[in-house]
């Protein structure tokens, strides 16, 4: 028995709302592997915002691929993991790309309260990813015909 997503499936899982693990190639060293807020709808691109000069913005450029997890933390545990190359990396703007992923991590009071906190700090880069590969894994399904 498969404990794979199918293709509808695993989209869906991807676009609600988890924290993503994302994991960039760099040279020398293992992959860099951290947390990350991201937005994807299915069929659609991969999206992530980080720091313009951050270190993960950095590695993307450099490497020009990533891979993100996510995974629920209750049983029966699933996962979805993909990789792909990145299409594109472009200044984030306030409300097309940081608005509403602060709201769909803190809702939409605090997600406007932390915008107006941050708008100030730092540029933002939006990364855009087109999902290649996937592994997938649904355990509730081991369970499913018993």
């Amino acid at each position: 028995m498969s404990l794979a997503m199918t293709k509808q499936e695993r989209e869906r899982f991807l676009a609600d709302l988890h924290v993503g693990i994302i994991s960039i190639p760099e040279e020398g060293r293992g992959p860099l592997t951290v947390p990350i807020w991201y937005s994807y709808e299915p069929g659609g691109e991969l999206r992530v915002v980080t720091a313009r000069t951050s270190r993960k913005a950095r590695l993307l450029q450099r490497a020009g691929r990533f891979s993100l997890c996510a995974q629920t933390e209750t049983r029966p545990y699933k996962y979805v993991s993909v990789e792909g190359p990145v299409v594109a990396i472009e200044p984030a703007d306030l409300e097309r790309d940081r608005r509403p992923l602060a709201r769909r991590y803190f809702g939409a009071e605090l997600g406007d309260r932390y915008i107006e906190s941050t708008r100030d700090l730092v540029g933002n880069v939006l990364v855009r990813m087109r999902p290649e590969r996937w592994l997938t894994v649904d355990y509730a399904k081991q369970y499913q015909s018993r």
